[in-house]
């Protein structure tokens, strides 16, 4: 197990182990997380436990031209029964990501440490969050990271029925025309599967993200 120090620096993906753990400790600055983004690794950790860095093998990934649209979802859009948005509620988004569990946890994964350093990416333009709305009211979302034409998804969330999978669609379309060639959706949900996400081996996500990755 590797234990990070104030060097920015991460072991080699292939040091992780079966489950994906790379390495322990460390930070949330902004410098440490582009870092690891870039490398393909991603903080995950529960309430009062040491920041815990990931690289799994194989990646759970959505290839924006392979999305899935099913009938009922085309017909919810055609319908209009969200208002679809980008960027106008990235706090409030993540705030409610920090109330849904996550992997079968008890308890939230998205901390006040989470929160203010993803805050701070966003503030920054790095992170970016997608909204669905009943009139006034946010019902539905997702944020992540934009690095080149890469995009890691974080986390989402639905107080509707729908309303995630609806806010998702259509980031997904809009990331289309960005020319976005890759979704990183880190790892397996049925939810996403259904969406068209798929797993790939490690090594050709990573050489994906270097031929997309802008310095």
């Amino acid at each position: 197990m590797f234990i990070l120090t104030k060097e920015l620096v991460f072991p080699p993906v292939t040091m992780a182990d079966e489950n994906g753990l790379l390495a322990m400790g460390g930070d949330l600055s902004i410098e440490r997380l582009l870092l690891a983004y870039k490398n393909g690794i991603f903080p995950w950790y529960g309430e009062n436990e040491p920041i815990c860095w990931w690289c799994p093998d194989p990646r759970f990934v959505l290839f924006p031209n392979e999305l899935k649209v099913s009938k009922s979802m085309q017909k919810i859009i055609r319908e209009r029964q969200f208002r679809f948005t980008i960027n106008n509620a990235f706090e409030q988004v993540i705030h409610h990501c920090s109330k849904v569990p996550r992997k079968e946890q008890a308890g939230t994964w998205i901390n006040k440490d989470i929160i203010n350093a993803y805050t701070q990416l966003h503030q920054q333009g790095f992170a970016h969050s997608a909204e669905a709305w009943i009139g006034k009211e946010l019902v539905g979302g997702l944020y992540g990271i934009r690095l080149g034409n890469i995009f890691f998804g974080e986390s989402m969330f639905s107080t509707k029925s729908n309303a995630s999978k609806f806010a998702f669609i259509n980031f997904v379309k809009q990331l289309q025309t960005e020319h976005v060639e890759l979704i990183d959706c880190q790892v397996y949900t049925e939810h996403l599967e259904s969406l068209g996400a798929q797993m790939i081996e490690r090594d050709k996500f990573i050489s994906i993200l270097r031929d997309n990755l802008i310095s």
